[in-house]
């Protein structure tokens, strides 16, 4: 098991909560960078379409950060993206500014 999955089947009361714990947190992990990365401004019904695909791609996933390290992977592209956002929205205000 990874460090984070580990982590969280320790600590969890049984089986059945840890792999629900495991999934929300992927589930929420995954859409954050969908949000922070790839999302665009669609339809709200587009993007109830988005979500429930996303949501079920991730079942998938909780079964692979089991053994694999999905969750930090998913920490790592949402750190990268949120250290992209910030230095866009620098250079967009160091632009306005001039």
């Amino acid at each position: 098991m990874t460090g984070i999955s580990r982590l969280i089947y320790e600590n969890a009361p049984d089986i059945d909560t840890g792999g629900m714990i495991l999934f929300v947190l992927v589930l929420l992990l995954s859409a954050f960078v969908y949000k922070l990365g790839f999302a665009r401004k669609i339809k709200w019904w587009q993007n109830i379409i988005v979500y429930v695909s996303l949501a079920l791609g991730c079942l998938i996933l909780t079964f692979l950060a089991i053994y694999l390290p999905v969750v930090e992977g998913l920490l790592v592209a949402a750190a990268i993206l949120i250290l992209y956002r910030a230095r866009r929205m620098a250079d967009d205000r160091r632009e306005a500014a001039q």
